[in-house]
């Protein structure tokens, strides 16, 4: 990808304002790009806002809030790692949480600073809903035409008008996250079981399942938050899995510790009168199944007669997760990968974006980029990667490190943080009821990077462990 000499300024939209949408905004604005974020929210921060009324009446669906966040959440990567890279995510505040795996509410926080530091507020638009995103009738076509609703209010009054407004932008920066369309199963007689069935997205908090027999279907890192939780309140916890085999011994240590916590394997049927047959042959009557089954990418505002489609959650055809072929650069996406180190990957993808834009960067043809999209499926496919994990990078560090370094001379992650996040991953898979408290013991690698950042002496919680 070659520098260019020249810069070129343009319009861009950038939908949603979490962190991958913020991420955007800074590294457009740097190269002297014109930013409009629209957020349907009221405030910044996407997943991480916190809504405690989830579903809109469709325990099922999404059709409530946009964020996924359960009152217990906690970081499941150290804060030392889960940052910006120019801009760490140290304790500050005296009312804060202090620890290395802190609560939710803490990197909202952090997410809102970040916004504040960089002056980033003044380019959102708040409770402004993108509706339809379609190419402009022009004679490039490649300017977009965006059409959206925002709250206004009349005078003093405090009611607020919907005004639907269109407006044309160069490019479009989608950035809507992962974790608000539940993706779920199919079940024989789910459709007809009368008792209470929701998804991990419409769950926050234990006390309405206080004394009930639940099926939590999944045991993925929220499937085990919130079966270790209820374990607390319910009379039994019933956990669904599609192999024994595939539960990480940190999982099994946790549910040896729960009496009341009881393994099976994934769900053959379900009966009218309550009942919850698994594929074993045994059954439970249950009060309560609670799907931790994941989430699907989701676009619907997106028209682009058919040259971008998910596919069984793969975006595509997409050149490294971020531009369509046949619509780049005018249209990109920001904040599809998983399993990397967020935000930096994040901040790389937008460095990368907005580079293009400008003219700093150039992209390969068409041609090549689908060609590569397509080696890269493939040769995921060959390694038995499922298409529903596409987007999944594993935390291939030098995957990462040649991603930003190829696209937009974005500094490789540091030796220590690689280090650090490998025994976080380890600690994980060790005891997954514990890794986040126990003693860390950091090798002197991590300790001396620690230090080097700022980081030491590190935070104390009241119980006087690490934070």
């Amino acid at each position: 990808m070659m520098l260019s000499s020249s810069s070129i300024s343009k319009k861009v939209c950038v939908v949603g304002a979490g962190v991958s949408g913020l991420a955007s905004a800074r590294e457009l604005r740097r190269e002297g790009h014109q930013v409009t974020v629209m957020e349907q929210s009221g405030g910044v921060g996407g997943q991480w806002l916190y809504a405690p009324t989830p579903d809109g009446g469709d325990p099922l669906g999404g059709a409530g809030v946009h964020s996924s966040v359960y009152s217990s959440v906690r970081l499941i990567s150290p804060r030392e790692l889960t940052c910006f890279s120019d801009f760490p995510f140290y304790p500050t505040r005296s009312d804060g949480d202090p620890r290395r795996y802190p609560r939710h509410a803490e990197f909202l926080s952090y997410i809102r600073d970040f916004c504040d530091a960089f002056g980033l507020m003044d380019a959102v638009r708040l409770h402004t809903k993108v509706l339809h995103v379609g190419l402009a009738d022009d004679d490039d076509g490649r300017s977009w035409v965006v059409r959206y609703t925002e709250k206004q209010k009349q005078g003093d009054q405090e009611d607020e008008d919907v005004v639907v407004t269109e407006e044309v932008f160069d490019a479009v920066v989608v950035a809507v996250g992962q974790g608000t369309q539940p993706r779920l199963p199919t079940i024989k007689g789910m459709d007809g079981w009368k008792r209470r069935q929701l998804h991990s997205h419409s769950y926050r908090v234990p006390d309405s399942f206080h004394g009930e027999v639940v099926v939590v279907v999944g045991f993925g890192v929220s499937g085990m938050d919130i079966a270790l939780e209820l374990s607390e309140v319910a009379r039994e916890v019933h956990v669904s899995v599609k192999s024994t085999e595939a539960v990480a011994p940190g999982a099994s240590k946790a549910l040896s510790r729960h009496h009341n916590l009881h393994l099976h394997l994934q769900i053959d049927r379900l009966v009218d009168d309550g009942q919850v047959v698994f594929a074993d042959g045994s059954c439970v009557v249950a009060d309560s199944i609670i799907y931790c089954t994941g989430y699907d990418y989701l676009f619907p505002f997106l028209d682009t007669a058919g040259l971008v489609a998910v596919d069984d959650n793969r975006v595509g055809p997409l050149f490294d997760h971020t531009f369509p072929p046949s619509l780049a650069p005018s249209l990109s996406f920001v904040g599809l990968p998983r399993l990397v180190m967020l935000p930096r990957f994040f901040e790389a993808q937008a460095r990368w974006v907005a580079q293009v834009l400008s003219g700093r960067r150039s992209l390969p043809s068409p041609e090549e980029m689908t060609r590569s999209a397509e080696e890269y499926n493939a040769a995921r496919e060959a390694a038995g990667v499922p298409r529903r994990l596409s987007h999944a990078i594993f935390f291939d560090w030098d995957y990462c490190d040649a991603f930003g370094e190829k696209h937009c001379g974005f500094p490789r992650i540091e030796e220590w943080k690689k280090e650090l996040g490998r025994a976080a991953i380890a600690r994980f898979r060790e005891d997954t009821e514990t890794f986040r408290d126990d003693d860390y013991h950091d090798s002197e690698l991590v300790r001396e990077g620690l230090s080097s950042e700022g980081w030491l002496p590190q935070a104390r919680t009241p119980e006087g462990k690490e934070g």
